[in-house]
């Protein structure tokens, strides 16, 4: 099996069960009119879990578990440090954030504590769509596995069928990252780097 479909299928697998349980009302099966809800297309999208659960979500979102989300991870969630938010610009990416505080953060500490999260769902307050895709958060190896390896491959995929530009590409960020490491694994055991000194005291 795919090192990558492992490592997904134990991420899903190893959600609390609490986290991934029914929460009577709260529950909304995924259908074409959910799918306007910017929150339940990114469960859908970036997670695979078809059902969505503000609790959950809350909590698959809390990235330092501190039953809160801060600005930056307001940021993490929407994708906003991901590469392909390379060209958005930081004003709008701080206007996310603002949005997000103004629409849940009740007692404007700068943070959405989880109650102010559940109260705001309840009371009909939605995360908003910016228009800026499903908020890609992940690891390159994630991201890869979510939106391509599940859906063009399987487990039975031979090494010589991943000729997609996805998987080249994929595989090309491998070849970089193991030519880096061992480049620097050689600097390492080296007892001095000679690119290291200045020009002027280099000996020829």
């Amino acid at each position: 099996m795919h090192v990558g479909h492992l490592l997904t299928t134990f991420l899903l697998a190893s959600l609390p069960s609490t986290l991934l349980a029914h929460s009577g009302h709260d529950q909304i099966p995924l259908s074409p009119e959910a799918e306007s809800d910017w929150a339940t297309r990114h469960m859908a999208e970036e997670h695979h879990i078809s059902n969505f659960d503000p609790g959950a979500f809350f909590t698959l979102h809390d990235f330092d578990s501190s039953l809160s989300w801060s600005g930056d991870e307001i940021r993490r969630m929407y994708g906003l440090d991901d590469e392909s938010m390379k060209n958005v610009n930081e004003e709008k990416k701080a206007e996310v954030v603002k949005r997000t505080l103004d629409d849940f953060d009740r007692d404007h500490d700068g943070m959405v504590e989880r109650d102010e999260w559940l109260q705001g769902w309840r009371a009909g307050r939605r995360l908003e769509d910016f228009g800026l895709g499903p908020g890609h958060h992940g690891d390159d190896e994630y991201e890869y596995e979510i939106h391509h390896f599940e859906r063009f491959h399987d487990e039975n995929t031979r090494e010589e069928d991943l000729v997609h530009p996805e998987d080249i590409e994929h595989f090309r960020k491998h070849d970089e990252m193991e030519a880096a490491a061992e480049r620097q694994e050689k600097l390492d055991s080296m007892p001095i780097v000679e690119q290291n000194i200045p020009q002027k005291f280099r000996r020829y």
